[in-house]
């Protein structure tokens, strides 16, 4: 299993480019299903999670298309036709991997009338229920059925539109329900539902298969019903993810960063957290400079919530932006029970840190210390990466392999900013 070396205390400059949206990605492919012609995406990474859906797709028939395109331009095409869906069954081996594999269930019973899903897996940063999916696609007709921990779910004379009020915001369950009611007979509203840009390209590449939605970007979703959706070609919008973790980066080690291909008017509140604790940011259309402040960071509380709030996704990477400021931070997590597993290996670097529940209290200290350190899931593990750029001495991070899930060629686009960063085999960590 990899790791990655780091010797911190380097100021990050330079130039990253900036991926296409993993969250946004899965969900454009998993929307492949719900035609039978050629689905061409653009701007896709080349992240392990790609890689996992693309390997369910092809089991249930779907043919894939991978290309790199020219030197120097971003990302890579892929294309999936899925003329010919022979399975309907996503079996455990392939959705164990990865949750976001259950958003195969609504484009499948929408499609074909009828689909087998195994209860999904991930990152084990809480129990994240399915519920809000399974209640969803009940509304609209479907018999559900839970068997032998596989989600079996029937509609033979098709989905009907329906009303489905979430009792709190998912964005899986938006997304799942939106594919599934493109097909559905009639129009179906969709109240509370999740307002994430990665929501919005997935409504804006539906809509150029002929899906005809109303009221994107807001808490209530209306969905008119085709016959059938056409093929289209879409590019996948930049992760706010990565450029926020990205950004921390050039904070964290007091260094100047430009982020290109960049989304900033998707991270509005990640970029006020980061003005908060002294960083300066600068906008300039789809590019982000952001430099670190000349001495120490600025203290700055946060509470995780649904978009345009701040991101759980980036609670992890502000915690270790704040275990280095002057000062006392509160972070509040809302969103998943599970997502404080960072913090044993931050206080292993030195990090002053207290949970209370839902909450860490965050003391800042003026400096990490380099130590082995064991990633637990995927923000964590880039966490800990943030850490090591700026702590003192050596930091092995192990288990990086949720790194791959999520950032594409990590060690690589910041090596090309100064950082001393290495990837060690097996072979040579030991």
């Amino acid at each position: 299993m990899d790791s990655i070396r780091i010797r911190g205390g380097v100021p990050l400059k330079g130039t990253i480019p900036i991926s296409g949206a993993k969250n946004a990605a899965l969900k454009l492919m998993a929307a492949s299903l719900l035609t039978d012609q050629p689905v061409q995406l653009s701007n896709m990474p080349d992240l392990a999670d790609i890689d996992t859906l693309r390997k369910l797709l092809e089991h249930l028939g779907v043919t894939t298309l991978n290309e790199y395109q020219g030197q120097g331009s971003l990302g890579r095409r892929m294309t999936f036709t899925a003329n010919n869906i022979f399975e309907t069954t996503a079996p455990y081996e392939l959705v164990r991997k990865m949750r976001a594999s259950v958003l195969v269930l609504g484009p499948l019973l929408a499609r074909m009338g009828h689909a087998r899903v195994s209860l999904p897996g991930g990152c084990a940063i809480g129990t994240r229920p399915i519920d809000l999916h399974l209640k969803g696609l009940s509304a609209l007709g479907a018999e559900i059925d839970l068997e032998d921990g596989y989600v079996v779910a029937r509609a033979p004379k098709g989905l009907k539109g329906g009303v489905v009020r979430f009792p709190f915001v998912s964005v899986g369950a938006t997304e799942n329900l939106l594919m599934a009611a493109t097909l559905a007979e009639g129009e179906t509203i969709l109240e509370n539902a999740a307002e994430e840009p990665e929501i919005g390209d997935l409504a804006a590449c539906l809509t150029k298969m002929g899906a005809r939605i109303e009221g994107v970007g807001t808490k209530r979703l209306k969905i008119t019903g085709v016959p059938a959706l056409k093929g289209a070609a879409h590019a996948v919008i930049a992760d706010r993810i990565e450029a926020g973790t990205y950004a921390m980066a050039a904070a964290i080690t007091g260094g100047d960063l430009t982020l290109s291909h960049a989304r900033p008017d998707t991270m509005g509140s990640i970029l006020s957290a980061l003005t908060e604790a002294g960083a300066e940011v600068t906008e300039n259309g789809d590019t982000l400079r952001v430099r670190g402040p000349s001495g120490r960071l600025r203290p700055v509380d946060i509470t995780t919530e649904p978009y345009p709030g701040f991101p759980t996704d980036m609670q992890a990477q502000m915690m270790a932006l704040m275990a280095l400021a002057d000062g006392t931070s509160v972070i509040t997590e809302t969103i998943f029970e599970n997502r404080f597993m960072h913090v044993p290996e931050l206080m292993r670097m030195g990090a002053n840190i207290r949970i209370e529940g839902s909450t860490a209290i965050v003391k800042g200290v003026p400096k990490l210390k380099g130590a082995p350190v064991m990633a637990t899931d995927l923000r964590a593990s880039v966490c800990l990466v943030l850490a090591a750029l700026a702590a003192e001495h050596e930091t092995v991070v192990n288990r990086v392999y949720h790194l791959d899930r999520g950032y594409e060629r990590i060690e690589i686009k910041l090596q090309a900013c100064g950082a001393d960063i290495a990837r060690l085999s097996d072979a040579a960590a030991e």
